[in-house]
C-alpha cells in the first residue's frame, strides 16, 4: 500500500504497525494497455476504408481516395475511324449525379485536354451497308446412309472462289431425360468437305453439297438427335454460322431405308420449270413417260415460277394417282443463281431421293426418252448395269416444221399431240450436243444438269445404239399450234432444207402417239387442258 505524503497518515499507520507492508503494484500494465488499444484501433479502421475505397461513388468515405492517374489519361486514339481523344473522354448525361456534378472528388486535379489533331484530307473511311451474298442457304438435309448425311444449300460465289470457307459437322443426340443420353456429348465427324458441282456456271450464288461423314452411326440408339452444321467464314474457325440442319425425331432412324428393295423401279428428278409453259406440251409429256418408265416410276417436279393454273390441272391427276410430286421452289427466286438454280434443285432432289430407287433419271420436259428397236428398258438397264452412270444422245427435231398430208392438205392438225408431227430430226452429224443421263443415286455425291462428276465408279457414254433421247427445243414455251411451217414428205432418204439446216423424216415418235393417248385415257380417264 502506497504510504501517504501527508502528516495525518499516522493513525493509519499505527494501526497498521503490527502487519506486513504490500509492495508497489505494477502500474506499467495500466501504461501501456491503453495505446496499444487505441493503435488497434486505428489500423482497424484505416483497413476498413482500403477495402472500401472501391465503392468510394456510393459510399462517402472519412479518407480522401487518391485518384487513378490510368482513370485520368485520355484513351488512345483509333485510326480506323480516325477519332480523337478529347471526342470519347466527354462525360455524358447519364452518367452523372442527379445534381448534375461528375462523381470524380473537386480536390483531384484537372486534366488538359490535348489539341485535337487537324483530319488528314487523304484519309478515307469506309462504310458497311447490308450484305451482299449469305454465307449460306441451306435447301435441305438428308440422311444418305447409317454413317453419312449430306447438306444442300448455295453460297456467296465470290467467298467461294477468291476466299476459303470451310464446313464442320457434329451429331448432337437428344437428352430424353435418361442419365446416359444427357451426359451423351456431340460426335464430331470424322470427314466434311464440300463440292460445287455447277461446274463454275453460278452467278452471285454457287450450289454447295456439304457431306457429313461419321466413324460411327449416329442415332444408333434411335433416341433422335440434329445434325449441327458449323459454316466458317474463313481460315480462322473464330467466326463461323451455326445452323441446325436436320432434326431426328426418336425412332426415326429406319437402317432398312438404306437397303433394296427400293419403293420405285425409276426416279424422275426434273429441273426447275420457268416461264410460260404450254399446259399441253406438259401433258403429253407426262403421258408418254409414265407409259414409258412404267407403273413402278415417280416424277419430281419443281415449280421455279413456271406452273400456270393450266399446267397444274395437267399435272394434278398424276399427282392424286401417287405418280408424281410437285414441289413450289418459287423462293429461289431470291438467290440469284444459274438458270432459275437448276444445280440446286437436282441435287436436292438426288439426295432426297437417293435411295428410292436404284436408277435415277435427269432430262426435261421438251425432251422425250427413246429406245431404238423395240428394245426393252429392263434389258437396256440390265446392260448398263455395270456403270454407276450413263449419258444418253440426243436426237435434235425441229420445233416448226410439220409434214402434210399429200391425199387431205385440209387436214386439222390442232388435234394431234406436239411429238405426233414434228417428225423433222436435224442430220448435221459430228456436232457436239448435249447429253442427258440417268445415274445409280446410291453412288453420287453431287450431280449437274448434264452428268455428274460426283461418283463412285465408271461411267459410259457408248450408249446411242441402245437409248436415246428426241429434244423439242423451244416448243415447250409455244401456247398455240406448234407447226409453223408445213412441207411435203420426202422421198424414203430424201432431205428437206429449212433454215439452211437439212432434215429428215423421222417418225419414230408419231407411231406411239395413240399407243400414248390409249395409256392416258385408261390410267386417269379424260383430260381437258
Amino acid at each position: 500500500m502506497r504510504k501517504d505524503a501527508g502528516g495525518g497518515g499516522g493513525g493509519g499507520g499505527g494501526g497498521g504497525g503490527g502487519g506486513i507492508a504490500a509492495g508497489p503494484a505494477p502500474a506499467f500494465l495500466c501504461f501501456d494497455l491503453k495505446p496499444f488499444l487505441a493503435a488497434l484501433t486505428v489500423l482497424t479502421l484505416i483497413t476498413a476504408a482500403w477495402q472500401l475505397r472501391s465503392y468510394s461513388f456510393v459510399l462517402p468515405s472519412p479518407f480522401p481516395v487518391c485518384p487513378d492517374p490510368a482513370a485520368l489519361s485520355p484513351p488512345r486514339p483509333l485510326g480506323v475511324h480516325a477519332r480523337t481523344w478529347s471526342s470519347n473522354a466527354s462525360v455524358s448525361s447519364s452518367s452523372l449525379p442527379k445534381d448534375g456534378q461528375p462523381s470524380v472528388p473537386s480536390s483531384l486535379p484537372k486534366v488538359r485536354k490535348m489539341p485535337a489533331a487537324p483530319p488528314n484530307p487523304n484519309r478515307r473511311d469506309f462504310r458497311a451497308v447490308g450484305s451482299a451474298a449469305a454465307l449460306f442457304v441451306q435447301m435441305g438435309a438428308y440422311r444418305g446412309g447409317p454413317y453419312t448425311f449430306a447438306v444442300v444449300g448455295l453460297a456467296s460465289k465470290p467467298t467461294h472462289v477468291y476466299g476459303k470457307p470451310w464446313f464442320r459437322c457434329e451429331w448432337v443426340p437428344n437428352a430424353n431425360g435418361s442419365s446416359a443420353a444427357a451426359a451423351a456429348r456431340p460426335i464430331r465427324a470424322a470427314n466434311t468437305y464440300h463440292m460445287l458441282p455447277d461446274w463454275g456456271y453460278g452467278r452471285v450464288y454457287t450450289v454447295v453439297v456439304v457431306n457429313c461423314t461419321f466413324a460411327r452411326v449416329p442415332n444408333a440408339d434411335n433416341a433422335g438427335g440434329r445434325l449441327v452444321l458449323n459454316a466458317y467464314y474463313g481460315p480462322s474457325p473464330a467466326r463461323y454460322e451455326r445452323i441446325v440442319a436436320l432434326e431426328e425425331a426418336p425412332g426415326a432412324y429406319d437402317e432398312a431405308a438404306f437397303r433394296p428393295p427400293h419403293r420405285y423401279d425409276y426416279l424422275y428428278c426434273g429441273s426447275s420449270l420457268y416461264g410460260n409453259l404450254s399446259a399441253a406440251r406438259v401433258r403429253e409429256w407426262m403421258a408418254y413417260h409414265a407409259r414409258f418408265f412404267g407403273p413402278r416410276s415417280h416424277f419430281v417436279f419443281h415449280d421455279a415460277g413456271g406452273v400456270s393454273p393450266a399446267v397444274r390441272t395437267a399435272l394434278e391427276p398424276w399427282v392424286r394417282a401417287g405418280r408424281a410430286t410437285l414441289q413450289d421452289v418459287r423462293a429461289q427466286a431470291e438467290y440469284d443463281g444459274w438458270y432459275y438454280n437448276q444445280f440446286l434443285v437436282v441435287n436436292d432432289c438426288l439426295h432426297r431421293y437417293r435411295h428410292a430407287a436404284k436408277w435415277t433419271f435427269f432430262f426435261d420436259v421438251d425432251e422425250y426418252i427413246f429406245l431404238p428397236d423395240g428394245r426393252t428398258l429392263e434389258a437396256v438397264l440390265a446392260e448398263l448395269e455395270a456403270y454407276t452412270q450413263f449419258t444418253i444422245e440426243q436426237n435434235p427435231m425441229s420445233s416448226r416444221l410439220c409434214a402434210r398430208n399429200p391425199d387431205d392438205p385440209e387436214t386439222d392438225y390442232s388435234n394431234q399431240w406436239g411429238f405426233e408431227k414434228l417428225v423433222f430430226r436435224n442430220s448435221i452429224t459430228g456436232v457436239r450436243r448435249d447429253r442427258k443421263y440417268a445415274i445409280q443415286a446410291k453412288n453420287a455425291y453431287a450431280t449437274g444438269v448434264h452428268m455428274s462428276e460426283n461418283v463412285i465408279g465408271n461411267t459410259t457414254h457408248k450408249t446411242e445404239h441402245l437409248i436415246r433421247y428426241y429434244h423439242y427445243h423451244n416448243t415447250i414455251n409455244v401456247l398455240g399450234e406448234v407447226c409453223r411451217e408445213f412441207v411435203p414428205i420426202p422421198p424414203k432418204g430424201g432431205l428437206t432444207w429449212s433454215e439452211k439446216t437439212p432434215w429428215y423424216y423421222d417418225d419414230s415418235m408419231k407411231r406411239l402417239a395413240d399407243a400414248v393417248q390409249e395409256f392416258e385415257k385408261k390410267t386417269i380417264g379424260d383430260v381437258r387442258v
